[in-house]
């Protein structure tokens, strides 16, 4: 399970239809693991939804590049949230339907996320976005 603060989260428009389209998409081809698309679900359920122009700039959208430090360790690990097509580990580009991917859609610098990796859950803060498409006036990546 994901969890956050219980702070509120933001999606942008754009973010929003496409993501329902991907777990549209998802359910049809009955994608073996239907625990991470419930939680993305959820986690769009309960987010306020603007305009791209209107999104805060200290918001994680699709396609950020975010700063996350781990609370456990004190590790800070660069990542970017894609869609799955563009998700590479190796370049710490994170896929939306992990649990990490997730956890982070939506969340300001200074929420932490989280999430149950296989190794135990995880905690981690968000320390900056390095990159935020619509901050950089990028609104169709």
């Amino acid at each position: 399970m994901n969890k956050r603060n219980s702070k509120k989260i933001y999606i942008t428009d754009n973010d929003m239809n496409r993501l329902e389209e991907l777990l549209e998409v998802a359910s049809a081809v009955h994608i073996r693991d239907n625990k991470h698309l419930e939680e993305l679900a959820g986690e769009l359920e309960k987010a306020d939804v603007v305009e791209s122009a209107e999104i805060p700039a200290n918001v994680i959208t699709m396609n950020s590049v975010v700063l996350l430090k781990d609370l456990e360790t004190g590790e800070e690990r660069r990542f970017t949230l894609v869609f799955p097509r563009q998700a590479n580990i190796g370049q710490n580009k994170v896929s939306i339907l992990a649990p990490v991917g997730t956890a982070m859609i939506g969340c300001r610098i200074g929420h932490v996320i989280v999430w149950n990796a296989p190794a135990g859950q995880r905690k981690m803060r968000v320390e900056k976005i390095l990159y935020q498409p619509e901050a950089a006036g990028d609104f169709h990546l």
